[in-house]
């Protein structure tokens, strides 16, 4: 990475479209960055995080090896936290991995730039219909498909049953309830967040806005306008500093990475994450990512409650996956990718909590507590604005110092106003 340390930097001065425009990846060629036509090949496959589980990274790679005799196939996993950056960097260098997992709020970014393999020849074998719509849109740029659905799946509010019984609480029904929760089981537990919420967790905040009638940002014509400095979403960001002075002990400038950990230390009432995270916090002692399997009897769920009851307005969490432009041997890489789209594999990931990226394939995250959570807040669940620009803003790092400088007690609307004015630099630039 350090030799391409001028690469990021043009990212960060010139944005992500830009960045790959200069670098050379051009609009997605079906024959791939490198027109090697050889029948073996070496396959490096990134994967984001702890979310896919070993289960699925193990079939991916045995099945590809077994189909593709003296091929090999190697996951090689990032982390979420400067992934746009990084993504810019490698994706546009002679060195590309040919399999990429990109968050679906990232995934315009890279399909107006030409980042990715044109797949609109593999739509209908690849799951057509049947594959998340909303996906399908996240991966499509110009009328011509890029990115893959991978999984989707909403926040929920994991929950420890013992501490809300104590307290004398119950499961809340409404968004204030909620808030009023967290706030007594903080005061009632020194040391324990009554919401765990970190400075930095952004994603977290966006139902607070959505509910109380704001939106990030609005689109009129060609131009973007962010939103936060409406009365409705300052509205929802005074909750949002009221959870994290008077409900939460997380660290201010904290992000979202890993909240099993805390969880299972004890340091957690109610925690907003992914559906996923089950898996994690259940994880057994001798993962690679441990656990606290002997907390399952004491964990509930319940989808986050709107304003006025029934589901909030959660962000629709998930990814894409996508081959390179700059793929040394592309027809292997969309075999892989066909693998990972394949109903065995994405039947792996719906058991771990994941929603498949099939809608075929619903009924494979189950029929308990949290599948059942998982189904109430999908439906009404929603997405960051569809601007190619949008990863330049998560990249910028605008929306984690604007939530940090609200954890510290800062000026709402002031802090808003000046987030506004950096958000649409970035969206209209």
């Amino acid at each position: 990475m350090n030799t391409m340390r001028k690469t990021t930097l043009a990212v960060t001065a010139l944005g992500v479209t830009a960045a790959l425009a200069l670098a050379g990846c051009a609009g997605g060629s079906s024959s791939g960055g490198n027109t090697d036509a050889a029948a073996t090949g070496d396959i490096r496959v990134w994967l984001n995080g702890t979310d896919t589980p070993q289960a699925a990274r193990d079939y991916l790679k045995t099945t590809f090896e077994s189909e593709h005799p003296g091929s090999t196939l190697t996951i090689e996993e990032q982390a979420w936290t400067g992934l746009v950056d990084k993504l810019t960097t490698n994706l546009s260098g002679s060195d590309s991995p040919d399999v990429v997992e990109v968050g679906n709020t990232q995934a315009a970014a890279f399909t107006s730039a030409g980042a990715f393999l044109d797949l609109t020849d593999q739509y209908d074998a690849l799951g057509g219909s049947d594959l998340l719509p909303g996906f399908v849109e996240a991966g499509s740029y110009d009328g011509k498909f890029f990115a893959a659905p991978y999984y989707s799946g909403a926040r929920l509010v994991f929950y420890k049953k013992d501490l809300l019984a104590k307290a004398g609480l119950t499961v809340p029904t409404t968004l204030d309830q909620y808030i009023s929760n967290g706030v007594a089981l903080a005061a009632a537990n020194p040391g324990v967040s009554g919401i765990y919420f970190p400075g930095q967790d952004w994603y977290n905040a966006l139902p607070y806005i959505w509910e109380n009638g704001g939106e990030i940002a609005t689109q009129s014509g060609a131009t973007w306008t962010s939103s936060f400095s409406s009365p409705e979403s300052i509205a929802g960001l005074k909750q949002v500093q009221e959870v994290m002075t008077k409900a939460s002990v997380a660290p201010k400038d904290g992000n979202e990475t890993d909240p099993q950990v805390p969880f299972c230390e004890g340091v957690i009432a109610n925690l907003s994450a992914p559906s996923w995270v089950k898996g994690s916090i259940l994880a057994p002692a001798d993962a690679k990512a441990p656990g606290c399997p002997d907390q399952e009897a004491n964990l509930g769920v319940y989808a986050l409650p709107g304003k006025s009851g029934g589901a909030a307005h959660v962000f629709a969490g998930g990814s894409n996956i996508a081959v390179s432009a700059k793929s040394a041997h592309p027809e292997l890489a969309k075999d892989a990718l066909a693998i990972m789209l394949s109903d065995d594999y994405q039947t792996i990931l719906g058991k771990a909590g994941l929603v498949p990226a099939k809608v075929s394939l619903a009924s494979t995250i189950g029929t308990d507590d949290v599948a059942k959570a998982t189904a109430e807040a999908a439906a009404n669940a929603k997405l960051t604005p569809a601007s190619p620009k949008w990863a330049d803003v998560e990249a910028s790092g605008a929306l984690q110092d604007f939530f940090v400088a609200i954890g510290q007690g800062g000026d709402v609307t002031a802090l808003a106003q000046a987030l506004d004015q950096k958000i649409d630099g970035i969206l209209n630039s």
